[in-house]
């Protein structure tokens, strides 16, 4: 029984689910209206379960992956059944969108498409070249855009939307070609076993380049001040060296990655801190 609500809590990934609410908070702080609390917390509660929903369910459907690439997960070691997991996950994507149905119009457009974004993911564009890293990118620069169109403002936070989306699909391919074993075993077509590991891993160069010279644009525009580039420029240096040492060892590429987006949603916070101050 432990081990069951253990196994539960896993499918969640929480610290997946913080990051993500994380995010939309900080959409919301971007978008500069101080008072909507409310809307904010109600968004990053929403943001928070969606995810451990689309979690659960890409760990039901990827429990014969997750055997050969991630054995310590809840559904290949028996801590949690696929059906269990299955019906957890229906749980929570009818909680978020009982939540959702709170906030503005716009929120629930954005809700109801990343929900069935979430799904079809997993059941039709994860094992499609390059379409599966380009729907989580986008997913995750959307929860900037939700939490701005929580408070009223979506627009004011599209640049960071980009940026967000550029940094994960960099990470999503890297973390592609550390799982190419698993993949190619159940017969995936990842961009890295579709054009090769090393032109994925240019391929998320490239895109780390463009992300990297963008970064700057939130100070040119007044939407942050200095202490923003300081802090991206930490977070730049730390994901173009991961990205860097992803040819060699994808595997703690792919972890210090996810340092470098953290210092960047520092950035993000403390930049816009400034102005408001």
């Amino acid at each position: 029984m432990h081990d069951t609500a253990r196994g539960i809590v896993e499918l969640a990934r929480p610290g997946n689910c913080v990051a993500a609410a994380v995010l939309t908070g900080t959409g919301a702080f971007v978008a500069g209206i101080d008072a909507a609390v409310g809307p904010t917390a109600v968004a990053m509660v929403v943001t928070a379960v969606a995810v451990a929903a689309g979690n659960a369910i890409n760990d039901y459907f990827d429990r014969e992956i997750d055997a050969i690439n991630r054995p310590d997960r809840p559904i290949p070691r028996g801590a949690v059944s696929p059906r269990g997991a299955l019906a957890v996950s229906a749980g929570w994507f009818a909680l978020a969108v009982a939540l959702a149905a709170l906030l503005p119009p716009l929120s629930i457009v954005i809700a109801a498409v990343n929900l069935v974004a979430l799904v079809t993911y997993t059941t039709v564009f994860k094992g499609t070249p390059g379409l599966g890293n380009v729907l989580v990118s986008y997913l995750v620069g959307s929860t900037f855009l939700f939490g701005g169109a929580a408070v009223g403002r979506p627009t004011a936070v599209v640049v960071l939307a980009l940026l967000a989306g550029l940094s994960t699909f960099v990470r999503e391919v890297i973390k592609d070609v550390e799982d190419i074993a698993g993949d190619r075993k159940e017969g995936l077509s990842t961009l890295p076993i579709a054009i090769g590991e090393r032109r994925a891993l240019w391929l998320a160069a490239v895109a780390l380049g463009v992300a990297v010279a963008v970064s700057p644009v939130p100070y040119l525009t007044g939407t942050f001040g200095r202490i923003y580039l300081v802090g991206v420029a930490a977070a730049d240096a730390v994901m173009l060296f991961a990205c860097y040492e992803s040819f060699d060892d994808p595997a703690t590429a792919q972890r210090r990655f996810k340092y470098g987006t953290f210092l960047a949603t520092v950035a993000f916070v403390a930049g816009r801190a400034v102005v408001l101050v």
